[in-house]
């Protein structure tokens, strides 16, 4: 049972329910949302270390890499076109998340995973078959639509077809796919790298139809979920008896009741996005964006799409590269594993803590190791090169269990009804923004400010650590439809979110 404040009485009550089979397999269906986006970090990166891949598409890049030895060690893969074929996605996702906001609200969170699987398969189709780089560019345009849709609509389904004391476990669900996905196209780097006659790269491209055929086809199967039925104006009974078989129990009253109220104060809010920046919505609007910025300025994604590259830099080969990105994606997922089975009980401001100074203390370290060991040309030693494995995989572990499920978790759970497709629209396109910032970004940092690059990233984890201590109340086992009291009660956000009716006038 999930205990809450009552609205409307302020008494204590209890949301009644358990783990259903039935919710369990709509969340794995669903969570083919999240493989879909690790797929295709793990591919990107894995493909743009391979020489047939680079030679078609991005010969400038190839020579350095073969042979220049005038090129620093930091800057052989610094190519603002090599940068575009990873970025372009997320200027695609940034773009589809201006109108998967509306489309979640009007039509549905399934329906929208629904479109998002579609085009994913549509851009991996034409990866693979690429010809040219123009192609390869367009294609992944048409993953980042995908991507950007199903960002916004899976995790919004995980948190609300969960039950509220397991919550954090289902969304956490989301990254573990993640991790899932990009292991796998790890896995499938390696091997297609050895495929005779250097077209590997086209069945790394796409395969990633496969993952979004899953989700396309599952999402007809699945139910919609109740917050949703009941905000496209359904049938309540309708919604309490899915109500009923999502949560294994005919006791579903007191959570039907705030859904309904939620709802009705939905209806009333014509114009989310501009009703977000409201006071009495501030704290929720703060943490849509400055949980997704922080979540990217942790470097993870600048590790995740360029570890392979990060490791011919240091000195190891193609294959060898390649390994280590799946062995980074093992560790990633067994940390995210551990956060879905603690994060419901040590709560998400404590992971949060613990995950970034883990984070901290591995990346200093391994700026500490480049900058005395890795010159401009030659490489470090094969011990050096492998302690610099260690230290990412212990960086990973703290992002898995970390800033990496925490990042979906916490902005899909704290907005209301009326808000919450508008709110978690804001969080997936700050996401993309600052995705495609450090993708465009990173490997010219890492040309210019070489082994700085993780100092920079270093400086802000503290940042984003304090930013957490002082700032984030406690989440987990609060319902989604009661969330509003965790403001009202924290030291600071107290002194800006007021009462309903002092806000109505204040508003006015």
């Amino acid at each position: 049972m999930a205990v809450h404040i009552s609205a409307a009485t302020g008494a204590a009550a209890t949301y009644n329910g358990r783990i259903t089979t039935f919710v369990v397999i709509s969340c794995v269906m669903a969570g083919m949302g999240g493989v879909i986006f690790g797929y295709d970090i793990g591919i990107s990166g894995g493909v743009t270390s391979m020489e047939s891949f680079l030679e078609k598409f991005f010969p400038d890049v190839y020579a350095k890499m073969s042979g220049d030895s005038t090129v620093s060690n930091y800057c052989k893969f610094n190519s603002q076109l090599l940068t575009a074929f990873t970025s372009s996605l997320y200027v695609a996702g940034l773009f589809a998340t201006f109108i998967a906001s509306w489309v979640t609200r009007r039509f549905g969170r399934r329906r929208t995973m629904q479109a998002g699987g579609f085009a994913f398969m549509a851009g991996a189709a034409l990866g693979g078959a690429a010809a040219d780089i123009y192609m390869v560019i367009f294609g992944r345009v048409l993953l980042g639509i995908g991507v950007g849709l199903a960002n916004q609509s899976v995790p919004l389904y995980l948190s609300e077809m969960a039950p509220p004391q397991y919550r954090g476990a289902f969304n956490n669900g989301f990254q573990f796919s993640i991790g899932i996905g990009a292991l796998i196209a790890n896995i499938i780097n390696y091997g297609t790298a050895n495929i005779k006659g250097g077209w590997g790269w086209r069945v790394s491209l796409a395969l990633a139809a496969v993952p979004a055929l899953l989700l396309t086809l599952g999402a007809f199967f699945l139910p919609e979920t109740p917050n949703s039925l009941i905000q496209q104006g359904g049938d309540v009974h309708n919604a309490k008896q899915l109500l009923q078989k999502i949560r294994g129990t005919t006791e579903v009253d007191q959570e039907l009741e705030d859904l309904v109220a939620a709802s009705n104060a939905s209806r009333i809010v014509r114009r989310p996005l501009r009703t977000i920046v409201r006071r009495n919505y501030r704290p929720q609007l703060v943490m849509a964006i400055a949980i997704p910025f922080f979540q990217q300025v942790t470097g993870i994604n600048a590790i995740a799409f360029y570890q392979p590259v990060l490791f011919r830099t240091i000195g190891l080969g193609q294959n060898a590269s390649l390994i280590s990105a799946v062995v980074g994606g093992v560790v990633g997922i067994s940390s995210t594993l551990i956060s879905m089975i603690v994060v419901d009980r040590l709560g998400r401001r404590r992971l949060f803590l613990i995950g970034g100074i883990q984070m901290l203390i591995s990346q200093v370290i391994i700026a500490g190791i480049l900058a005395t060991q890795l010159g401009d040309h030659g490489g470090v030693s094969r011990g050096y090169a492998y302690i610099v494995l260690l230290l990412i995989c212990v960086y990973v572990a703290g992002f898995g269990w970390s800033w990496g499920p925490l990042g979906w978790l916490v902005p899909s759970e704290i907005f209301p009804l009326e808000i919450r497709s508008a709110g978690q629209s804001i969080t997936v396109a700050v996401s993309f923004i600052f995705t495609f910032i450090i993708a465009q970004t990173f490997l010219a940092m890492l040309c210019h400010m070489k082994s700085g690059i993780f100092f920079f990233f270093a400086g802000w984890l503290v940042i984003m650590t304090m930013f957490i201590h002082m700032l984030l109340p406690e989440t987990r086992n609060i319902p989604m439809e009661q969330m509003g009291k965790v403001w009202r009660e924290h030291p600071f956000w107290k002194r800006i979110v007021v009462d309903e009716g002092e806000g109505s006038k204040m508003d006015g």
